[in-house]
């Protein structure tokens, strides 16, 4: 999204959201001042409603009641399909006891 302002009482926001693994789409519009986040997802056609409600302001989780400001980025955050201790030990035992860890690359 350019640097641009958004016109007199608009906002200048942009929808991300993560469709599948390596897969972004991008919504960029403007809304009303004083749009929250639930009012951006359905301007952007209710982007991927599958991921529970959860999504976020540059990072940040916040409710979808938040309020936006001008330049915000709004981000839809899908649910894990592994649970990162569970793929972590799948790897460890995959490459065995001395591919793994700290020091692996030194041996």
């Amino acid at each position: 999204m350019a640097d641009a302002q958004a016109p007199a009482g608009k906002l200048r926001i942009s929808v991300w959201a993560c469709t599948g693994p390596g897969a972004v789409r991008e919504w960029a519009g403007d809304l009303p001042a004083g749009a929250r986040v639930i009012d951006a997802l359905n301007a952007c056609g209710g982007a991927d409603r599958e991921a529970g409600g959860v999504a976020g302001v540059w990072g940040r989780v916040v409710p979808l009641g938040h309020g936006l400001r001008d330049g915000d980025r709004v981000e839809i955050y899908r649910a894990l399909t592994v649970d990162p201790k569970v793929a972590r030990r799948e790897r460890f035992v995959q490459q065995g006891r001395r591919g793994a860890g700290l020091f692996a690359r030194g041996r």
